[in-house]
């Protein structure tokens, strides 16, 4: 009988669909990886408000892993405050509990971002909706328009020519651009003890991906890459 493997837990609250969906199959790639060390568990919900999920899981201590997936849009008044909104009430939903702390898991531009990456470099843009070509080019399709590209049926057939490798890809770029943005000092702010980028491109969603990937053996994290 072969050994069970330890569940490794993670918590995501995420902004939308796409989101949810994209670590739902994160994490069923993980799993079913022959490499797979441990079981990776993970229910993302979509909750724009982490205070909300915070009161329904008041039991976590500060050995959880919870992670909130949302977007800076742009430096619109209106959705930068909406952004700094976000950041405090990641720092109120760590004072519900019993110590856990939300890590921020953002994308400078949205997370279309985060889609480009798997599968080549991504540049500056000006503008979110300018993420529809290169997506449309790395995977072969021709959306015309992002909410088409959102839609479930859609955005899955995406995912399905994703391996968990790209994942792994995707993750050192994301890396790469971390560093380019502090070398080529691009606007850093911060909010309620949380730094984040006024430029894109940049995303910290590699960090809990890459925490995932390593856990489940997928990367050595005793390597350097």
């Amino acid at each position: 009988m072969a050994n069970r493997k330890m569940n490794a837990r993670y918590y995501f609250t995420v902004e939308g669909e796409t989101e949810k969906w994209y670590l739902e199959w994160l994490r069923d790639a993980i799993n079913a990886d022959p490499r797979s060390k441990v079981k990776v568990v993970c229910s993302p919900k979509v909750q724009k408000n982490p205070v909300k999920w915070a009161k329904a899981n008041t039991n976590l201590d500060k050995s959880a892993k919870v992670f909130h997936v949302f977007d800076f849009e742009d430096e619109e008044p209106i959705h930068v405050k909406a952004f700094k909104d976000t950041l405090a009430n990641m720092k109120k939903a760590g004072s519900l509990g019993r110590g856990f702390r939300y890590v921020s898991a953002y994308s400078n531009l949205t997370f279309e971002l985060w889609m480009v990456p798997h599968k080549g470099d991504c540049p500056a843009l000006a503008h979110r909706r300018q993420y529809l070509k290169p997506i449309n080019d790395l995977y072969g399709e021709h959306f015309e328009s992002l909410d088409e590209y959102k839609h479930e049926a859609n955005f899955k057939r995406v995912l399905g020519k994703l391996t968990v490798d790209d994942a792994v890809t995707a993750v050192g770029r994301a890396e790469t651009l971390a560093k380019r943005a502090e070398e080529h000092g691009l606007r850093k702010a911060q909010h309620c003890g949380y730094s984040y980028y006024r430029d894109n491109p940049v995303t910290d969603l590699w960090i809990p991906v890459k925490q995932m990937l390593e856990e489940g053996g997928i990367i050595d994290s005793r390597r350097e890459r």
